[in-house]
């Protein structure tokens, strides 16, 4: 897999939660912080976006906003409508009225608890995608095809939302790296990068290797120090200690969906003893290998 793919299927847990939210003018609505990263889609009319300590922004119909770190926020039809509602599992879907109508779809992503990405943790709190002619049409066409599915189920519907759930979220991904793909730090420096992205590559490949910075250099096709300057600067940590948490973050995807023993894992991810793992893994998660994986399928409830 690529790195982007790769990197999303290692800190996702669990199924993504969304619905199809709609009202009509005057609505205020809030949505507490969730564990993950959440999204909303506008599909008709337009809303306000409300945050802590920010100015209010406006979201047209097919713009998208992405949440990383699922930030508290409201929504409301204008500055200056009072919030009404919170976000609560289990709340009507639609409440008509008079006013002009608002319909959005709205998800949530679970993430792993205890250990982000440096991809993810990056990104501004809130990612605002704004529709516009011509720009992202694989983001519009995901967009277009989730919104039919959930306003008009069919057979098959229930694989392929999650499905399309999935593909937003990569194509969201994808557009903003693209848009600051000439930055000359963070991820999006990273993926554009050859040496970089040739590094991560091979980690990514084979985290179980015993990598050294020269042999990841020779591999980039740079010098040591070179390539140690370009990872950190983008990456966000040197390459070794990215190569620790990637061999930790793959050992969490490993326990959550596998019944491989713990010795196998350790194996995989490049720890010699099965002792070695969990005293790295422990450090990390802040639990035992074995405990996280008797917890790891305890999902929460999320609210969109």
């Amino acid at each position: 897999m690529d790195i982007l793919s790769e990197t999303i299927a290692a800190i996702r847990t669990g199924r993504p939660a969304y619905g199809l939210f709609v009202r009509h003018a005057p609505w205020g609505r809030r949505y507490p912080v969730v564990r993950g990263a959440g999204f909303h889609v506008v599909l008709q009319g337009s809303c306000w976006v409300l945050t802590p300590g920010a100015e209010p922004f406006a979201l047209g119909a097919g713009d998208v906003l992405f949440m990383p770190r699922g930030a508290d926020h409201d929504l409301v039809d204008q500055p200056g409508t009072p919030i009404t509602e919170v976000a609560v599992p289990g709340e009507p879907r639609e409440i008509v009225g008079p006013g002009v109508r608002t319909a959005l779809v709205c998800g949530a992503y679970e993430l792993g608890r205890q250990r982000s990405h440096p991809l993810l943790d990056e990104l501004p709190e809130f990612v605002h995608l704004p529709a516009r002619p011509g720009r992202h049409p694989a983001l519009r066409s995901a967009v277009d095809l989730l919104a039919g599915e959930i306003a008009e189920p069919s057979l098959g519907t229930d694989a392929v939302i999650p499905a399309l759930l999935d593909t937003l979220l990569l194509y969201i991904l994808r557009a903003w790296f693209a848009e600051h793909a000439d930055t000359a730090t963070g991820w999006a420096g990273a993926f554009t990068d050859p040496a970089v992205a040739a590094a991560l590559r091979v980690i990514h490949d084979d985290p179980a290797h015993a990598w050294t910075v020269p042999e990841l250099g020779a591999v980039a096709g740079v010098s040591r120090a070179t390539l140690a300057r370009r990872f950190t600067a983008t990456v966000g940590e040197p390459p070794l200690s990215y190569l620790t948490r990637w061999r930790l973050l793959t050992a969490a995807r490993l326990l959550r969906e596998s019944d491989t023993p713990l010795a196998g894992v350790a194996r995989k991810v490049g720890y010699q003893s099965e002792f070695a793992f969990a005293k790295a893994f422990k450090r990390e998660y802040g639990s035992a290998p074995g405990q996280y994986r008797r917890t790891a399928d305890s999902p929460d409830t999320v609210a969109v």
